[in-house]
């Protein structure tokens, strides 16, 4: 059932060089791509955490990356779909249990070669957008060293590669899908 979801959500997306290649990934590995184990490669799924006005972001700092980046990891075997990986991923990295997705609907793809401390060579994520009450308990998981509500405009240094202009798209689509008119 997830292959298909995500192949599903894949194809709703809009023609582009990287849905194809993710399109391709996923049909060639099949039900590997979105195992840890299923090879040095895999989808994982990724939660974009903003304030109900989306003028903040929560970010979490990778204990393995040394950076700051949004929540998200490998899909379980007990997730449904990689929409609910990355709502459990940002739950389980923020202490925000009820933390919910705006939408099923993939905001962002992101394929990244990884080195140093991972066990995996790269990561193909799949990027979904939430909400949150930036008032609600943080609880720092063993995965972060910190975990931090940052205004938009405001975003720490040490972000991983590209994080910035991800983040305009993201919030941009995160926007639209709340039925906020951006201008």
């Amino acid at each position: 059932m997830p292959l298909a979801n995500l192949l599903t959500s894949l194809m709703a997306l809009p023609e582009s060089e990287s849905r194809d290649a993710y399109l391709h990934f996923v049909n060639l590995a099949e039900n590997a791509a979105l195992r840890r184990d299923g090879g040095p490669q895999h989808v994982t799924g990724s939660c974009f955490v903003f304030s109900p006005e989306f003028d903040r972001v929560l970010l979490c700092f990778h204990r393995k990356g040394q950076f700051w980046v949004q929540f998200g990891g490998h899909i379980e075997s007990e997730d449904a779909s990689v929409a609910e990986a990355a709502q459990r991923e940002a739950r389980e990295e923020s202490g925000i249990d009820d933390l919910v997705l705006l939408s099923p609907a993939i905001v962002d793809l992101d394929r990244h070669d990884l080195h140093g401390g991972f066990s995996c060579t790269a990561h193909w994520d799949v990027g979904f957008a939430a909400t949150a009450d930036p008032d609600a308990e943080i609880v720092v998981s063993d995965e972060s060293e910190d975990v931090r509500w940052f205004p938009i405009n405001e975003l720490p240094v040490q972000l991983s590669a590209g994080f910035s202009e991800r983040l305009k798209r993201v919030r941009r689509a995160a926007m639209s899908l709340s039925g906020i008119r951006i201008g």
